[in-house]
C-alpha cells in the first residue's frame, strides 16, 4: 500500500493553522496583513470530504510509491458547518449559498433573503457598490440556487424566471450588479414572455450563446449561456473541461482595466448532480474540471499577489463512501473506465433496446451474466427502474458506497490562496466564510 504524502497531509489533517502557511501558500505569508484587491470564491457544489479524498486516490500516480496530494490537499486550512436556520440540520443548496453570499442563516429554499423573507444585502453587492468588476461562472444554469443567492433576493430557488428577471431588476447605479455571466440557462432568459438576453445587449453586454466561441467575448459586461438548462456532465462531453476555461476567459477580462479589483464567484455546480445520482465516474469528471479550475485561480494570485483564492463546499451529496459492502478495497481503476453518466447510459440503453452494446460503447469491463440479466431486467420497466440497476451494477463492480440520494449534514472543508487566507483557518460557521470576506470589502 502505497504511503500518503508526507506532512501536509498530515498537518492539514489537523487543521491547524499552519495550512495557511505552508509553501504552497507563500503570498499569505507576504502579504497577510493587506486587504485583497481580489476575491476569487469558489465553491463545490455537494463536495464533501469524501469526494476530495476520493478524488486523490482517482488521480494517484499508480507508478509512484506515494500517494500525490490535489490543490484540496495543498489548499487545506479549515473545515465548515452548514446548518440551515431552522431544524432539519440538513441543509440546501439555497440556504447554503445564503449563508455563504450573506453572513446570514435562513430556510432551505431561501433566496438571499433572511427567515422572514427579507432581503440581505451579498458580498457581490457589497463589492459593486465598492465599484469593483463582479461575476458569476458555474456549469448550472445562471439563475440556480447558488449563483442566484450571491445575486436575487426570492423566497424561493424554484421561481427561476422570477429569479432571471431579477437579474435585471437588481441594479447599482442603474446597472445589472453583475459584470460577467457564464453558465447554462437560455431556457429561463429567452422566453416567449421575455428576452432577457435582449435586455443585456440593450446595457452593454457582449453575448454569446457558444462555448467554443469564447474568444468573441472580448469586454465586459459579458454574457454567456451554454445550455437550456445546466451544461452537460464533464463525462459525458467533447470538452471534460468547460468550468476551467469559463473561469480563466473571466479572469483575462476581469484583468482589463482592472483599478478597484474584482469579486467572482465560481461554482463546479454538477458535483452535486452527479453525486444525487450516485454517479461515482459523473463525479470524478466534475471534480476534475473543478480542481483545474482552482488550479487556474491559484495561478492567478500568485502571478498577481494581490488576490485571495477562497474555496469551500455548501454541503455533501449521497452519503458516497470509498468502499462498503464489507470489503476493504475500492476499485479506481475501474472508476477510470467508465465514459458516460449513468443518465446517458439508461437513455441511450432505452432508445437503442440494446442493454449490451451500449454497455460496451462507453464501459471498458464487461458485464457478468448476472449484471447483465440485472439490466435486462430493469430496460423493460422504466427509466428510473434502469438508472437504479445500473447505479447498484456499477457501484457494486467499482466497491463505492453511497447511503443516500439527497444532501447530508456533514462539515465540509475550507481551502483558501493568497492574502487574507489565514482568516479562513480552523473550524468556522459557513456564515463566517462571507463575514470574513465582508470585512475586506470596505
Amino acid at each position: 500500500m502505497k504511503n500518503i504524502s508526507i506532512g501536509l497531509l498530515l498537518l492539514c489533517g489537523l487543521l491547524t493553522t499552519a495550512c495557511a502557511t505552508t509553501p504552497q501558500n507563500t503570498v499569505t505569508n507576504t502579504q497577510s496583513s493587506h486587504v485583497p484587491k481580489n476575491i476569487i470564491f469558489l465553491i463545490g457544489d455537494g463536495m464533501g470530504v469524501e469526494h476530495t479524498t476520493a478524488y486523490r486516490y482517482y488521480t494517484d500516480d499508480l507508478t509512484t510509491e506515494a500517494v500525490e496530494t490535489t490543490i484540496f490537499d495543498q489548499l487545506l486550512v479549515g473545515m465548515a458547518s452548514t446548518y440551515p436556520d431552522d431544524d432539519t440540520v440538513v441543509t440546501d443548496s439555497a440556504a447554503s449559498a445564503t449563508a455563504l453570499s450573506s453572513g446570514v442563516k435562513s430556510y432551505n429554499g431561501a433566496i438571499g433573503v433572511d427567515a422572514h423573507k427579507e432581503p440581505l444585502a451579498t458580498v457581490l453587492e457589497k463589492a459593486k457598490q465598492l465599484g469593483k468588476q463582479t461575476a458569476i461562472v458555474v456549469t448550472s444554469q445562471i439563475n440556480h440556487a447558488t449563483p442566484a443567492a450571491f445575486i436575487a433576493h426570492n423566497e424561493s430557488r424554484q421561481n427561476y424566471d422570477q429569479i432571471a428577471d431579477n437579474y435585471l431588476s437588481n441594479l447599482i447605479n442603474d446597472k445589472p450588479i453583475v459584470d460577467l455571466m457564464f453558465g447554462g440557462g437560455t431556457k429561463y432568459f429567452i422566453r416567449d414572455d421575455r428576452n432577457l438576453v435582449k435586455e443585456f445587449e440593450d446595457y452593454g453586454y457582449q453575448y454569446t450563446d457558444d462555448l467554443q466561441q469564447l474568444d468573441n467575448i472580448t469586454a465586459l459586461p459579458a454574457l454567456g449561456l451554454f445550455a437550456p438548462v445546466g451544461l452537460p456532465f464533464a463525462i459525458d462531453s467533447a470538452q471534460p473541461h468547460r468550468l476551467e476555461p469559463m473561469a480563466q476567459k473571466a479572469l483575462s477580462l476581469l484583468s482589463q482595466h482592472n483599478d478597484n479589483g474584482f469579486f467572482m464567484m465560481i461554482e463546479g455546480s454538477q458535483i452535486d448532480w452527479c453525486s444525487h445520482a450516485n454517479d461515482v465516474a459523473c463525479a470524478m469528471g466534475e471534480l476534475d474540471d473543478f480542481a483545474a479550475t482552482i488550479k487556474a485561480a491559484r495561478d492567478f494570485a500568485q502571478q498577481q499577489g494581490d488576490t485571495l483564492v477562497v474555496v469551500t463546499a455548501d454541503h455533501s451529496t449521497g452519503g458516497l463512501s470509498i468502499g462498503g459492502y464489507g470489503q476493504y478495497l475500492w476499485k479506481r481503476d475501474l472508476v477510470h473506465q467508465i465514459h458516460a453518466s449513468i443518465e446517458t447510459l439508461s437513455k441511450e440503453m432505452i432508445k437503442t433496446n440494446d442493454v449490451v452494446a451500449t454497455w460496451n460503447k462507453y464501459i471498458d469491463f464487461a458485464l457478468t451474466t448476472e449484471e447483465k440479466q440485472k439490466l435486462l431486467n430493469a430496460s423493460k420497466q422504466k427509466d428510473k427502474m434502469l438508472r437504479d440497476a445500473l447505479v447498484e451494477v456499477i457501484s457494486h463492480r467499482t466497491i463505492t458506497g453511497w447511503t443516500s440520494r439527497g444532501h447530508t449534514a456533514g462539515d465540509v472543508q475550507i481551502f483558501a490562496y493568497g492574502v487574507g487566507a489565514e482568516k479562513f483557518a480552523g473550524h468556522l460557521d459557513n456564515t463566517d466564510i462571507a463575514k470574513a470576506i465582508f470585512s475586506f470589502l470596505k
